[in-house]
């Protein structure tokens, strides 16, 4: 039986360098969705279906639909991470 005046001991905090292990990456931390919305946002559905061609960008699209495909098909996100990251350059080249 232990003594209730004993401390519990807490975990260490972790170092730094842990809390950021990817600080230059910029698609670390964001989830899909948010990286869906900001390219519909800022390409609208019809062009991004035309950068990438994929049916729940092209028929009746909607963040759901878009989720649901692009979880199940790496090559697709992969290709949607590469737009987003194309978008990030471009913004910054023009002074967003």
């Amino acid at each position: 039986m232990q003594d209730e005046l004993t401390p519990v001991p807490t975990p260490p905090e972790p170092a730094p360098a842990a809390r950021s292990a990817q600080p230059r990456n910029p698609l670390h931390g964001l989830t899909l969705e948010t990286i869906v919305t900001q390219l519909a946002d800022f390409y609208g559905w019809d062009d991004l279906g035309q950068r990438i061609p994929v049916r729940c960008f092209t028929h009746e699209p909607s963040v759901g639909s878009s989720l649901r495909f692009l979880r199940k098909t790496p090559w697709a996100r992969e290709k949607v991470e590469g737009l987003y990251l194309f978008m990030l350059r471009d913004q910054k080249r023009q002074g967003f």
